[in-house]
């Protein structure tokens, strides 16, 4: 077993908090989601979450124009620099305050990121490798209170900034003679989105009351002229002063910042609430007003959450806290259209570079839309579970994940693609179990509403609901081998519930325990089913007999989870103290246990009075998993970690982090000491009042809005784990999500009955001398993917089952499991197809006598032979209906040419009869 996993994908979460962005192309959104951010391909229907992470939540983020380089800033201003081709992180920076917005200048050597009432413009990373990559350019005061929003002008020379305090600044982005700053007001409430013209300084700003000022500039982009320097301005200044003899003196607009070390640090830009000095001969810039709209109708009123602007297509986008957005053309303010797409506010809007899309994002659901207003339809619509994620299951092939949430929903993702293809709504409170039947077309669900309910993955519909005699809340759920027998657990009536999934009737009420029933679980091999308590005991109840107790397993604490072997040869009990204990379910006798209880580093809570030491003690595994060779077991509970445990030799192999956001409660193990008051913690303050999600506290003494709603912590657990069938990934159902870890065979350099003679050199003489065999044999005794996969594509198709045959047995494996990797991601289908089918029909009873070895092998085969099935399908079918057009078409144009052809032959034969009739005419005119 190779513990090579790493951070594969996440699922389950569309969008969190922050800003949405385009790729340069227009065919992918970038979205934040908690501290990383993922990539979704909207051409393709694929998803991808980088392995980059911040320390907290991500608040924004700016892509370069020629969408190499991200900057992701986190919600206390520590901002770091990623490359979207490698996907590495090239720099750490802290701006050691929020950060609002960050955006990068249309030329992509310059970038604006705004802070409190500070607009400061940074040096963009260049191809040049420097110490320091945000390297500071000048600084903008102006705005009195925070500043919420960024626009530049096409050519990169002037940028305007909205601000809190009701006005937008706009700034030189150089030292220009007629624009240094000029402030623009006309509104009633917060400046959500500035925006500029195309080619133009003309502008259009939006405010939170739902007004639109359209602004009009005197002075075109190509009217800007260059400022004198400050040493050239200063004497003209003394020039006019002693000309004019005035007595008082004014300050300067702009200074330079110089340090102790007599290097200019940077340009210090202030704005007032006068007018710029005007340097003689050169006319400053003016703006008037030269329209007002209003977006709510008299006595409506609907807050503005979030705009865009189109630049080439003139069309702002406007979102509304009710959830509904509107387009209109600018300037005449004309409506297209306005739709309501959901029951939250939406919280940034994006638009692609065509203009053809664009992007929503909703924190309040986590739900991510991108819709063509073209069309009038949905690009992309996904939303996650907006409450915790409680238990997921893997299909028999691999290919499907089924997730339950607080939320009441039931989700199917598609692991390939990342997405989810469809949700259940069916049940009215948390879901607390799934699980897919034997077939991988049926999801079962157990919820706290009292009822079992099982789901159609052909037909998308709820086909069977089953309940009990008494109401009960269902908090486990188990199907057997052959997926007809259904078992749900409760937690308030200690009994187990038995139904035919046939007919759903209700077949026996299994009672004994003395506890909640905390966990199910059937024999992959009999029909046994395991039941863990809170009584301290496990029960397996034989279903061939009566379903009788068959053996009752007594624990040292409360049962909280067991699982069986993939084989069924072995049970795992995780228990209230810590530890996971093994049993042997055909003698009842233990046989290995793993005190777990000091790997689970638990963190310490804001609001707990003890320490992380001490409250460890009280924590445990909540979640158990065997590996699909049943060699090791994943364990997870109420921690930020996964352990990964050896069961034969009862150690800690490795712990999986996963998740290193402190916008989590119980991440660290000590509280910040300087956070703590005499009064408490000042994390325990609600910040963040008078935001669109805080609570609204207008005044002192003043309480406005719901006080229930305040922010909270969520707490990092894992709650429930699953090893995939093919025992190339593995998924947990997290406070952050749905992670999926994958084996990374890359990494891997892991050579099998390595020789001085093995070597690549030896290999390629090998294949040169058309050894075929002896090639493939060394390759893989060598063992590195890139030469094994040379060495096969090499062998000439016709030799295949001559190899296949001459093959020992512990080669046979290994090249099955190969071809198994390969095939999901090859083109070369027919190829390895071939090779499967030989090592398959020449060494089939072979791999049936260690079937349970080769089981993971076969799965992983049928999950790359389904998906390439898939798409050949729809290509296929793509095809067909192609062809049939073309068909009908060429068919219904011979059609109309033979109608033709037939018409001017009538034609034709008609004016023969004519000339035969005019000449019998002439004929009898002579003879008379």
């Amino acid at each position: 077993m190779k513990f090579a996993y790493k951070f594969s994908n996440l699922l389950g979460s569309f969008y969190r908090h922050g800003n949405l962005c385009f790729s340069k192309d227009g065919n992918s959104v970038i979205s934040p989601v908690g501290n990383r951010i993922s990539v979704f391909d909207l051409k393709n229907n694929k998803s991808e979450t980088l392995p980059v992470s911040t320390t907290k939540n991500i608040s924004c983020l700016g892509i370069s124009p020629d969408g190499n380089l991200a900057i992701l800033i986190d919600e206390d201003g520590a901002a770091i620099l990623v490359s979207l081709v490698t996907r590495a992180v090239l720099h750490h920076h802290h701006f050691h305050s929020p950060v609002h917005s960050v955006s990068f200048s249309p030329d992509g050597r310059r970038f604006v990121i705004t802070k409190e009432n500070v607009a400061l413009m940074y040096h963009a990373p260049g191809r040049n490798r420097e110490f320091n990559a945000f390297a500071l350019d000048k600084s903008y005061y102006g705005p009195f209170d925070e500043t919420t929003c960024i626009d530049w002008t096409d050519d990169s020379k002037c940028f305007a900034v909205g601000s809190k305090d009701m006005t937008t600044w706009i700034f030189g982005a150089e030292r220009w003679a007629n624009l240094i700053y000029y402030s623009l007001g006309g509104h009633k409430d917060i400046i959500v989105g500035c925006f500029f013209e195309k080619d133009s300084l003309d502008m259009y700003t939006v405010s939170q009351e739902g007004t639109l000022c359209v602004w009009e500039s005197d002075t075109e982009l190509e009217d800007l002229q260059k400022g004198p320097k400050y040493s050239e301005r200063k004497k003209m200044e003394e020039e006019k002063k002693k000309r004019e003899e005035v007595e008082s003196n004014e300050d300067d607009d702009i200074e330079d910042i110089v340090g102790e070390d007599g290097e200019t640090r940077g340009d210090v830009i202030k704005g007032n609430a006068d007018t710029p000095k005007q340097v003689e001969g050169i006319k400053n810039v003016r703006y008037s007003q030269r329209s007002k709209h209003y977006f709510n109708k008299a006595g409506d009123f609907n807050k503005l959450t979030a705009a865009a602007f189109h630049k080439k297509t003139r069309i702002l986008v406007t979102g509304f806290a009710s959830g509904a957005f509107h387009l209109h053309e600018l300037p005449e303010f004309d409506l297209i259209h306005s739709l309501s797409i959901s029951d939250q506010r939406i919280s940034t809007i994006a638009m692609n570079p065509t203009g053809d899309w664009i992007g929503f994002g909703c924190s309040g659901l986590g739900q991510l839309l991108v819709w063509e207003w073209q069309s009038e339809s949905y690009v992309f619509k996904q939303q996650g579970h907006f409450n915790n994620m409680n238990s997921l299951a893997y299909s028999p092939d691999g290919q499907y994940l089924v997730t339950g949430g607080d939320d009441g929903k039931v989700k199917v993702w598609n692991t390939n693609s990342g997405l989810c293809f469809v949700t259940f709504t069916e049940h009215s409170s948390s879901v607390t179990n799934v699980a897919f039947n034997s077939s991988g077309f049926v999801v079962v669900s157990a919820s706290l509403d009292g009822t079992v309910r099982a789901f159609d993955l052909h037909r998308y519909r709820n086909f069977r609901t089953m309940t009990s005699p008494r109401p009960a809340q269902f908090s486990s759920l188990a199907l057997d081998s052959s997926g007809e027998l259904v078992c749900a657990g409760s937690q308030d009536s200690f009994e187990i519930f038995l139904w035919s999934m046939q007919t759903g009737r209700l077949l026996e009420v299994l009672s004994g325990h003395e506890g909640p029933v905390s966990n199910l679980c059937f024999s992959p091999v009999q029909s046994v089913l395991a039941s863990v308590s809170w009584d301290k005991t496990v029960r397996l109840w034989d279903m061939l007999d009566s379903w009788q107790t068959k053996e009752t397993l007594r624990l040292t604490s409360d049962g909280l989870a067991v699982t069986y072997r993939p084989d069924g040869q072995e049970l795992a009990v995780a228990s209230l103290d810590g530890e996971i204990t093994f049993w042997n379910p055909q003698t009842g006798g233990q046989t290995g246990s793993i005190a777990g209880r000091h790997d689970l580093q638990m963190g310490r809570k804001e609001t707990e009075k003890i320490t992380a030491k001490q409250s460890a003690k009280g924590k445990s595994f909540t979640s158990l998993c065997y590996s699909a060779d049943g060699e090791s077991i994943l364990a997870g509970g109420q921690s930020k970690f996964v352990c990964i445990y050896n069961i034969k030799e009862h150690v800690l192999m490795k712990k999986f982090e996963i998740s290193c956001n402190l916008s989590l409660d119980a991440m660290e193990e000590f509280l910040d000491r300087r956070k703590m008051t005499e009064f408490g913690s000042l994390s325990l303050v609600d910040e963040g009042t008078g935001d669109g999600d805080g609570v609204a506290l207008s005044l002192p003494g003043v309480k406005k809005g719901d006080m229930s709603s305040r922010r909270f912590k969520p707490e990092i657990r894992v709650s429930s784990l699953c090893f995939s069938p093919t025992g190339r990934s593995w998924a947990a159902a997290s406070t952050e999500g749905l992670l999926i870890y994958s084996l990374d065979a890359s990494l891997v350099f892991d050579p099998y009955d390595l020789d001085m003679d093995v070597t690549p050199a030896s290999i390629r003489q090998q294949m040169r001398k058309k050894e075929w065999a002896s090639a493939i044999l060394l390759s893989f005794r060598l063992n590195e993917m890139p030469l094994i996969r040379e060495v096969l594509e090499a062998v000439p198709y016709d030799q295949i089952r001559v190899i296949c045959s001459s093959l020992p047995d512990v080669y046979v494996d290994k090249l099955l499991n190969f071809v198994a990797s390969t095939l999901e991601k090859s083109n070369h289908l027919e190829f390895y197809l071939s090779w499967a089918q030989c090592l398959l029909t020449l060494h089939g009873q072979k791999l049936k006598n260690r079937s349970g070895a080769v089981l993971p092998t076969v799965q992983q085969l049928l999950k790359s032979i389904q998906r390439h099935s898939d798409d050949l399908s729809k290509l296929c079918d793509w095809n067909i209906y192609n062809i049939r057009y073309a068909a009908a078409l060429s068919k219904q144009r011979g059609m109309k040419r033979t109608a033709a052809e037939s018409l001017s032959d009538e034609e034709e034969e008609e004016e023969e009869e004519v000339s035969v009739d005019s000449g019998g005419d002439e004929e009898n005119i002579m003879n008379e």
